[in-house]
């Protein structure tokens, strides 16, 4: 578990720009059990390519005229129980930190592990993205 002190501004990166915490299962439980709308999920680390890829393409991608229902983040090393919850709703995916995973209807419709992220270009995990949000997201 990371010092709470160390993490509050990673986590703030997200919800400063409209993302809900989640830190129970219970709270990951009613958002990502939901069997209506669409959820964009990011699991966010400590980590470098959190910082510097997964972080800004999610909040990149928010800008796109097609959205997400909710937006919604767990922190990894943080909210333990929450964090294998959600992994719980990504399987078969192994744990991935960060990763980032879009819902439909309570359905994993994609799927952005940690090797996706290492190594990419923070615009190119954003245009992964918006084509997903593209392909399942109403306009607004």
């Amino acid at each position: 578990m990371y010092p709470l002190e160390l993490v509050k501004p990673m986590a703030k990166d997200l919800t400063d720009f409209g993302f809900n915490s989640l830190s129970s299962p219970e709270e990951v439980d009613q958002v990502l059990g939901s069997k209506e709308g669409t959820v964009l999920i990011v699991v966010n680390s400590v980590c470098g390519c959190a910082a510097g890829n997964a972080r800004p393409a999610a909040k990149f991608a928010l800008h796109n005229a097609s959205k997400p229902d909710n937006a919604v983040t767990v922190f990894a090393g943080v909210d333990k129980e929450a964090t294998e919850r959600a992994r719980d709703y990504m399987l078969p995916y192994p744990p991935s930190s960060p990763s980032i995973a879009l819902f439909k209807n309570g359905n994993l419709v994609h799927m952005i592990e940690r090797h996706h992220i290492e190594g990419r270009s923070a615009q190119m995990i954003a245009d992964n993205l918006i084509d997903a949000l593209n392909t399942h997201c109403e306009g607004s």
